[in-house]
């Protein structure tokens, strides 16, 4: 299991918008580069990472080779209403992690 970092504020007022900033620490391979016996290493990155809230995407990517090692991914949304959001990354050898975090708007 990776370690991930999510920060979002806790609370806020409808029509606010906020910023979303998460970060996951995964071992990337970009699948380029020889081992100590000369093999290329398999690639081992973040493909995909999915946003929802209360089940609604709100922001997808996918990413390639060429991404940091420990993919660091920022973007807005307009707050709405209270509830949960879910960040999923997934990728190479069946890769997948979830984890959520709530807001309060009020």
């Amino acid at each position: 299991m990776a370690r991930t970092l999510i920060n979002l504020p806790k609370s806020a007022k409808p029509g606010d918008t906020i910023t979303i900033k998460t970060l996951i620490s995964h071992p990337m391979e970009t699948g380029f580069r020889p081992g100590a016996d000369g093999r290329i290493l398999p690639r081992n990155i973040v493909t995909h990472f999915v946003c929802r809230f209360e089940d609604e995407e709100i922001f997808r990517v996918e990413l390639f080779p060429a991404s940091a090692a420990n993919p660091y991914l920022t973007f807005t949304w307009i707050a709405t209403r209270s509830g949960r959001f879910s960040f999923t990354w997934r990728g190479d050898g069946g890769f997948d992690q979830t984890e959520s975090a709530a807001i309060t708007v009020a």
